[in-house]
């Protein structure tokens, strides 16, 4: 699907195409008509492969080392949610809730063991991602699986725009709003590890099948690195923006309050 303007958008793909088929040799029919009712996640990946301090921006404000190499974690498939979904906050797990704008890479065909120079012809498209993370359980767990993982953590959309139509992932400006106020704002320019060189490196360890979704990081103007901290709450608005690709809007519900008990 692509957004065509505000608000309304074409389906890129018949009913039944499936990424498996695309990456044996089945392209997308021509753009149809535009699709109504209300967008879900644009897929459930089979695994999402998350990548940490991977902008040198972000790098500047955490006060971190630069990796020498990708710094690799995992979300669970089971954070996904969609466009107007709620994030879900349980205050008796969490009190430091962050947000993070990241560019998503949906994988197109099988890559094991493929060169950066290669790693491209794999991708099947792009989609915006909020790698929503409980940084007190992150930081305390002493891995961050936990704290990036917990259930509608892993916003997806709002479409997924064919690699086609991004002729360089390298340079897509990204941001982040919170009620309206922008806190993130950057360029993919500013990535440490390309997503080529994410690919390749990755393949290398295991294999990316059609349908794993790869997060590439996030710039700077996360709220855990501001003065003071700023955390998300009832009632705040996220929205995650990538040119080209989208806004993926999110309501912020604390459970126990306004949200599902």
């Amino acid at each position: 699907m692509e957004e065509v303007e505000a608000g309304v958008y074409r389906g890129i793909a018949a009913p039944g195409v499936t990424l498996q088929e695309v990456a044996a040799g089945r392209p997308p029919p021509l753009r149809g008509d535009p699709v109504e009712g209300t967008l879900v996640a644009p897929l459930v990946p089979g695994k999402i492969v998350a990548i940490g301090l991977n902008y040198l921006d972000h790098i500047r404000e955490a006060g971190a080392e630069r990796p020498g190499a990708p710094l690799v974690f995992t979300k669970f498939p089971s954070s996904v949610v969609g466009p107007g979904d709620a994030v879900e906050v349980d205050r008796s797990i969490t009190e430091r809730v962050d947000w993070e704008v990241e560019l998503a890479v949906v994988i197109g065909r099988p890559a094991r063991r493929v060169t950066a120079e290669q790693a491209l012809d794999h991708v099947y498209g792009y989609t915006v991602a909020n790698d929503v993370s409980a940084r007190d359980v992150q930081f305390s767990d002493g891995q961050w699986v936990r704290g990036k993982s917990l259930d509608t953590f892993c916003p997806l959309g709002p479409v997924v725009v064919t690699a086609d139509e991004v002729p360089s992932p390298q340079e897509l400006r990204l941001g982040l709003r919170v009620n309206g106020q922008d806190m993130q704002n950057s360029s993919t320019a500013e990535m440490l590890f390309g997503v080529a060189e994410l690919i390749s490196y990755c393949s290398h360890s295991f294999s990316l099948q059609p349908g794993d979704v790869l997060l590439t990081g996030t710039p700077w103007g996360c709220g855990e690195f501001m003065e003071p901290k700023t955390s998300l709450h009832d009632g705040d608005s996220v929205e995650a923006w990538i040119e080209g690709i989208g806004s993926l809007v999110n309501p912020v519900v604390e459970l126990g309050g306004h949200g599902r008990q």
